[in-house]
């Protein structure tokens, strides 16, 4: 059975492109990205991504065979709408997911016109670069309520069983206006150290993330949890399992951390 990952996909689209101070600072990161494909025990057959990036009012699935590439971002360098990431679809996927949603009482949507936004190609590129692998993506729902997504999560987790590889694709720390700065930022390692705890309680897990903005620091790390909830689905998917940090680091002065379930 596939585990089930939450991801950071870096804070920006070139990191990983050309040598330089973006790439330096997310350098932990990519190392992490390059060896994860070397960790899992088999390939997976499939993936099932949920990015911070897209939010529909239900869960929605990308079910087109051949998605491109969306380049929601501004203002970088001319290169980083360039980027080539031809993975496919896999629109047989997308309907058992929505069929597994349904069963579970979960309404859904299906977009056969967007493409896959930088929160599934940036990391994946790096992951698999080659792109053999279908991925078919998974909006967030709005609202963003940390209880649906664990729940959302839960009727994904067949999908396991089947080769299927479920990625939360987000950042454990999404304040862009606290990014940087002298010195080491408190409140947000107090999230992150809390967060860290909380992923690997079995018991008590999903329950702290539904409280989650109770957290010391938590409001200061995420002013908007859209970078969060993939990390709800991704814990939904494994509930009751085991969980373990899987990467732990740094960048542009505040931590940021990945976890395994299952």
């Amino acid at each position: 059975m596939q585990p089930t990952f939450f991801i950071n996909h870096g804070g920006g689209p070139c990191f990983f492109l050309r040598p330089g101070p973006m790439r330096a600072t997310w350098q932990e990161l990519e190392h992490y990205l390059g060896d994860f494909a070397s960790a899992l025990c088999e390939p997976p057959l499939a993936m099932v991504v949920i990015s911070g990036h897209w939010e529909e009012s239900v869960p929605t699935v990308n079910i087109s065979a051949a998605p491109p590439l969306l380049f929601d971002y501004h203002g970088f360098p001319y290169y980083t709408y360039e980027i080539t990431w031809p993975a496919s679809g896999s629109p047989e996927l997308a309907a058992h997911v929505r069929t597994l949603l349904n069963d579970a009482g979960l309404p859904s949507a299906a977009n056969d016109r967007r493409g896959y936004d930088h929160g599934v190609f940036v990391p994946l590129k790096v992951v698999f670069p080659d792109a053999e692998i279908p991925v078919v993506q998974l909006s967030l729902q709005r609202g963003l309520d940390p209880a649906t997504h664990l729940e959302i999560g839960r009727a994904l987790k067949p999908l396991r069983k089947q080769g299927v590889l479920i990625i939360g694709s987000g950042q454990t720390y999404h304040n862009m206006r606290g990014f940087g700065g002298a010195g080491p930022d408190l409140k947000a390692e107090a999230f992150d150290a809390w967060l860290r705890q909380a992923i690997t309680e079995t018991d008590t897990r999903d329950q702290s993330l539904i409280d989650w903005e109770r957290a010391p620091g938590a409001r200061d790390a995420q002013p908007h949890e859209d970078h969060l909830l993939p990390l709800m689905v991704a814990a939904g998917a494994a509930s009751g399992e085991k969980a373990i940090v899987d990467f732990h680091g740094h960048a542009l002065g505040k931590p940021i951390s990945g976890f395994r379930f299952g």
